[in-house]
């Protein structure tokens, strides 16, 4: 075989690997329930406030694509299916969570992490298949740090309302739900709805306005774009810290708001963290 020809096939090696390792990051997002849908045709389930993470049956891949440097007995009896889960310490845990996982090194500190997992994306039947695949697959594995979320039914929009009222004041997120007879698909989705007493949505920083009288010196917002090229300020929901070292221009942040204006903005938007 001629050089060129190795060169051209080990080229191509290495083109399908990285996009191979590309679609193994591809993940299922939800959209934002607002009513509307047949209630009784989704399973419902607490939403952790967690780092997304994808085992693909080796390691465990975040949302970007970046593996996470677990230690080996942290995952040694996962199992060999692909599965779809948060890295989660529990409840009003993200930072505490963030500060373990994002280091390039194996420590002791993911001895307080679980992976939870909501989906099996492998699997090729609809949600509710999978659900029930997942449960048995996550209670062969006998691993302590490996835990399904329970999933749940219920009755109507009332009945949904007292479960996210409950969830809620035990501190939690939210409510996730996800359509039974839905095939998982990368991309967002409404077959998966995310339920929250405020909505929340991403958005890229772009500047950053210089802070006035008791934030003299530190960050006074931030102007933000969606990916719908929607632009907007951020002023509230910062620490002082936060203001002092704000989010670099260029970084994605998550953000809350209570509804849209007539020109598509966000109502009372309010910074909740940096996109990890």
């Amino acid at each position: 075989m001629s050089l060129a020809r190795v060169f051209h096939c080990l080229t191509v090696s290495i083109v399908l690997f990285l996009c191979a390792a590309v679609a193994s990051a591809d993940i299922m997002l939800p959209n934002v329930y607002q009513g509307g849908v047949d209630i009784t045709e989704y399973l419902a389930s607490e939403k952790l406030d967690g780092v997304r993470a994808r085992w693909d049956g080796e390691k465990l891949i975040s949302r970007g694509g970046n593996v996470f440097a677990a230690p080996p007995w942290f995952t040694k009896d996962f199992p060999s299916q692909m599965m779809d889960g948060e890295l989660w310490t529990g409840k009003a845990g993200f930072e505490e969570v963030v500060s373990i996982v994002r280091r390039d090194e194996p420590h002791p500190g993911w001895a307080k992490v679980k992976y939870v997992v909501f989906d099996l994306p492998g699997h090729g039947g609809p949600f509710k298949d999978r659900d029930g695949a997942l449960g048995r697959i996550v209670s062969r594995s006998g691993s302590p740090y490996l835990k399904k979320i329970r999933q749940f039914k219920v009755r109507n929009p009332e009945h949904l309302a007292y479960r996210l009222e409950q969830i809620t004041a035990s501190g939690g997120e939210g409510l996730m739900l996800h359509r039974k007879d839905a095939f998982y698909k990368a991309g967002r989705s409404s077959d998966l709805l995310k339920v929250k007493k405020f909505f929340d949505a991403e958005a890229v920083v772009v500047a950053h306005n210089h802070g006035k009288g008791k934030f003299k010196g530190m960050l006074g917002s931030l102007t933000v774009e969606t990916s719908d090229g929607v632009r907007f300020k951020v002023g509230t929901g910062f620490t002082d810290e936060e203001r002092k070292n704000p989010p670099p221009v260029g970084s994605t942040i998550t953000y809350s708001y209570t509804g849209l204006t007539n020109t598509g903005k966000p109502k009372s938007p309010s910074f909740v963290r940096v996109r990890y």
